[in-house]
């Protein structure tokens, strides 16, 4: 009876608390069903009072899918940012191991730096510098905190200066080497040349006077230099008839340079011209069209980076000759390609990388510069050089000579000039070569792409604006704002009026008529 008794009273003491329980859990939905609507209510204004009950759970319910997506969104947002930290922090691991390595090559090494005059010191100061900002960022984010965006600048920008470093030291300790190299050959040149007069006044006290074979031998010699010679002048005067009119292209009249294409192209048709007094003719030697197709684009290219580099509006009277050339002739159009793509390898475009076993000195007159026994030219000069060859590029992709039969596209279209931005853009930028190339080229060819592509082109502008600009600043110094600033303002410029302005130098019909 008793555990009955205890049965019963647990059994009720169960149900009245199953009870309330149960109306808990009512209130709970009922508080939670009013905030919704009051939030509802608060977003939406206050509810319909014909609508009926189950519109009023349906739409409940959307707001509570609402709210889950939302949920999932900022939980998606957050795994992305975990994601984009750790690949920055595995970007600056890898940074701190490159950096750390290129100041372990600013050290000396004795053996191969013996005897030269070149101090380290200024050098390995500025690299452990350098670590120690790394180091600094590293240290900063060792808290199980994730690098900003702030953080990875400021090691890239170490980075690139870093680089930098190396890339002046190893000129620096290139042109010691070169000096030295250059003393001993001199001492040796100066040796042998002693020795050689040592022998020779013994020879001159020994030998006896020539005899007739001697002199049968020396007079055919003489007659086989006469040929070499007499073709070496034809080869001259063919290099000249080629070169010169190219020459005289410059800020010149229509009709007068139409008398110029012409002299050119009858050249290379294989009939005679005048040059110099004389008639010359590729005929005349069996290479003859070979060499002054060679010749010729070699001029055309010579004249980008000199007349053009220092005169931006020759551009245009020497790519329309160019271009006509080029339509004419194909052989000339190639060879003009070759001897741009050799002397200015961004036209391509290209950024060259330095091989295993390549000198310093080698290698910089594979970037283009020019290497003489005074040493590597300026930074100036080699910028001029190539705005002056990109210029005479773009300028040859929009033209066509206007007295031409033939129909359809040019022989070198813009296409190709698409093709050349899209291939920058897919690169990493270099401290100003980048940025000036990009600019004179733009200045050029914008007006003629702006028409020819319309809304893709402006796509493309703001692209470089936008994304593609702060990579170019993030490799930028104090030193090289110059052509950065100049690049900024003609995208401000062309974005804010939708407008870029025929370049200067442009031919105009006046021209022609002239």
């Amino acid at each position: 009876e008793l555990q009955e008794q205890l049965v019963a009273a647990v059994a009720g003491r169960e149900s009245e608390q199953m009870k309330r329980f149960e109306e808990l859990m009512e209130l709970k939905q009922r508080q939670e069903y009013q905030s919704i609507r009051d939030m509802m209510e608060k977003e939406y204004g206050p509810p319909n009072l014909f609508l009926k009950p189950g519109m009023m759970h349906f739409i409940l319910n959307l707001r509570l899918r609402e709210m889950e997506q939302q949920r999932l969104r900022e939980a998606e947002l957050e795994r992305q940012r975990q994601v984009e930290g750790r690949e920055r922090l595995r970007t600056l691991n890898a940074i701190q191991e490159e950096v750390l390595q290129l100041n372990q090559l600013l050290e000396p090494a004795p053996p191969a730096h013996l005897g030269l005059s070149v101090d380290h010191t200024s050098y390995i100061t500025r690299g452990n510098q350098l670590c120690s900002q790394v180091s600094e960022v590293i240290r900063t984010t060792a808290e199980g905190q994730f690098p900003s965006v702030e953080d990875m600048t400021v090691t890239e920008r170490a980075l690139q200066e870093m680089r930098s470093l190396l890339r002046a030291l190893q000129e620096e300790v290139a042109q010691a080497q070169e000096r030295k190299k250059k003393e001993q050959e001199e001492e040796e040149e100066k040796k042998k040349k002693q020795a050689e007069l040592k022998v020779q006044q013994e020879e001159q006290k020994k030998s006896p006077a020539l005899s007739a074979k001697d002199k049968i031998r020396k007079q055919g010699t003489y007659t086989c230099r006469t040929r070499v010679n007499l073709d070496s002048r034809k080869i001259m005067e063919l290099q000249k008839a080629a070169t010169i009119p190219v020459s005289q292209i410059s800020s010149i009249s229509g009709s007068q340079l139409k008398e110029i294409f012409d002299k050119i192209d009858k050249l290379l048709s294989g009939r005679a011209v005048v040059s110099g007094g004389k008639s010359v003719s590729t005929s005349q030697h069996p290479h003859g069209l070979e060499y002054v197709s060679y010749k010729l684009a070699e001029k055309f290219v010579k004249q980008g980076e000199e007349e053009v580099a220092s005169h931006h509006e020759a551009a245009f009277p020497i790519a329309v000759v160019a271009s006509g050339m080029w339509e004419l002739h194909p052989r000339v159009g190639n060879l003009i390609l070759a001897h741009l793509h050799k002397k200015c390898p961004y036209a391509v475009p290209h950024y060259p990388d330095m091989k295993e076993g390549t000198s310093i000195e080698e290698y910089q007159k594979i970037l283009g510069y020019r290497v003489d026994d005074s040493g590597v030219e300026g930074q100036d000069s080699f910028l001029k050089r190539m705005s002056g060859m990109i210029r005479l590029y773009a300028a040859i992709i929009q033209l066509r000579w206007p007295h031409s039969n033939k129909q359809g596209p040019g022989p070198h279209g813009l296409n190709h000039g698409w093709r050349w931005l899209a291939q920058m853009l897919n690169m990493e930028p270099l401290a100003d070569v980048t940025a000036t190339l990009l600019f004179d080229f733009l200045e050029v060819c914008g007006n003629a792409l702006m028409k020819h592509y319309r809304g893709q082109f402006w796509k493309l502008l703001v692209l470089i604006k936008e994304e593609y600009f702060s990579r170019i600043e993030a490799v930028t110094s104090a030193g090289q704002l110059g052509s950065v600033t100049r690049l900024k303002q003609f995208l401000e410029s062309a974005l804010r009026n939708k407008q870029i302005d025929p370049p200067k130098g442009q031919l105009t019909s006046a021209f022609w008529r002239a």
